[in-house]
Protein backbone atom coordinates (compact mmCIF):
# COMPACT_ATOMS: atom_id res chain seq x y z
CA UNK A 1 0.00 0.00 0.00
CA UNK A 2 1.61 3.53 -0.81
CA UNK A 3 1.14 6.54 1.33
CA UNK A 4 0.84 10.24 -0.05
CA UNK A 5 2.28 12.93 1.77
CA UNK A 6 -0.56 14.41 2.65
CA UNK A 7 -2.28 10.99 3.82
CA UNK A 8 0.84 10.63 6.16
CA UNK A 9 0.48 13.66 7.58
CA UNK A 10 -3.23 13.36 8.16
CA UNK A 11 -2.47 10.06 9.66
CA UNK A 12 0.01 11.88 12.01
CA UNK A 13 -2.04 14.69 12.93
CA UNK A 14 -5.03 11.91 13.86
CA UNK A 15 -2.13 10.03 16.14
CA UNK A 16 -1.22 13.40 17.61
CA UNK A 17 2.29 13.19 16.70
CA UNK A 18 4.88 15.99 14.92
CA UNK A 19 6.35 14.76 12.19
CA UNK A 20 8.86 17.16 10.51
CA UNK A 21 8.72 17.30 6.82
CA UNK A 22 12.44 15.75 6.87
CA UNK A 23 11.69 12.81 8.38
CA UNK A 24 8.22 11.63 6.16
CA UNK A 25 10.76 9.44 3.58
CA UNK A 26 11.87 7.58 6.65
CA UNK A 27 8.67 7.16 8.14
CA UNK A 28 6.54 6.92 5.49
CA UNK A 29 8.86 3.49 4.26
CA UNK A 30 8.28 1.97 7.84
CA UNK A 31 4.63 3.04 7.86
CA UNK A 32 4.09 1.22 3.97
CA UNK A 33 6.32 -2.05 5.63
CA UNK A 34 3.65 -2.62 8.09
CA UNK A 35 0.70 -2.26 6.30
CA UNK A 36 2.27 -5.07 4.04
CA UNK A 37 2.41 -7.36 7.21
CA UNK A 38 -1.27 -6.33 7.96
CA UNK A 39 -2.28 -7.61 4.50
CA UNK A 40 0.28 -10.85 4.25
CA UNK A 41 -1.98 -11.54 7.13
CA UNK A 42 -5.19 -10.83 5.92
CA UNK A 43 -4.24 -13.20 3.19
CA UNK A 44 -4.09 -16.27 5.60
CA UNK A 45 -7.23 -18.50 5.49
CA UNK A 46 -8.73 -18.58 9.06
CA UNK A 47 -11.85 -20.76 7.89
CA UNK A 48 -11.42 -23.85 9.97
CA UNK A 49 -9.94 -21.90 13.21
CA UNK A 50 -12.33 -21.53 16.03
CA UNK A 51 -13.01 -17.76 17.40
CA UNK A 52 -11.56 -17.49 20.83
CA UNK A 53 -11.26 -14.76 23.50
CA UNK A 54 -7.57 -16.74 24.55
CA UNK A 55 -5.10 -17.97 23.03
CA UNK A 56 -4.81 -20.78 26.03
CA UNK A 57 -8.03 -22.86 26.59
CA UNK A 58 -8.87 -21.47 29.60
CA UNK A 59 -11.58 -20.63 31.84
CA UNK A 60 -12.53 -18.08 34.35
CA UNK A 61 -14.22 -19.60 37.55
CA UNK A 62 -17.15 -17.75 38.41
CA UNK A 63 -18.95 -17.17 41.80
CA UNK A 64 -22.52 -16.52 42.49
CA UNK A 65 -23.64 -12.62 42.42
CA UNK A 66 -24.24 -12.17 46.14
CA UNK A 67 -24.05 -9.49 48.55
CA UNK A 68 -21.56 -9.99 50.91
CA UNK A 69 -21.44 -6.90 52.75
CA UNK A 70 -24.26 -5.21 54.07
CA UNK A 71 -25.04 -1.28 52.98
CA UNK A 72 -23.76 1.45 55.15
CA UNK A 73 -23.91 3.90 53.34
CA UNK A 74 -25.63 6.33 55.72
CA UNK A 75 -23.18 5.66 58.23
CA UNK A 76 -20.22 6.27 56.10
CA UNK A 77 -21.83 9.50 55.19
CA UNK A 78 -22.27 10.67 58.90
CA UNK A 79 -17.97 11.45 58.83
CA UNK A 80 -18.31 13.18 55.73
CA UNK A 81 -17.78 16.96 56.44
CA UNK A 82 -19.81 17.52 53.09
CA UNK A 83 -22.27 15.21 51.27
CA UNK A 84 -25.23 15.52 49.32
CA UNK A 85 -27.43 12.47 47.46
CA UNK A 86 -25.45 9.80 49.52
CA UNK A 87 -22.37 11.36 48.01
CA UNK A 88 -18.85 12.55 49.09
CA UNK A 89 -18.25 16.38 48.49
CA UNK A 90 -15.22 17.47 47.72
CA UNK A 91 -13.29 20.70 46.78
CA UNK A 92 -12.86 20.96 42.91
CA UNK A 93 -8.95 20.70 42.37
CA UNK A 94 -8.59 20.20 38.46
CA UNK A 95 -8.18 23.56 36.81
CA UNK A 96 -9.09 23.91 33.24
CA UNK A 97 -12.77 24.10 30.96
CA UNK A 98 -15.87 23.20 32.44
Amino acid sequence: MSLSDQELKEIAYLARINVKDESLSALKVELEEILKLFEELNEADTSEVDAMSHPLDLSQPVRKDEVTEKNEREELLKNAPSAKSGLFLVPKVIEGEG
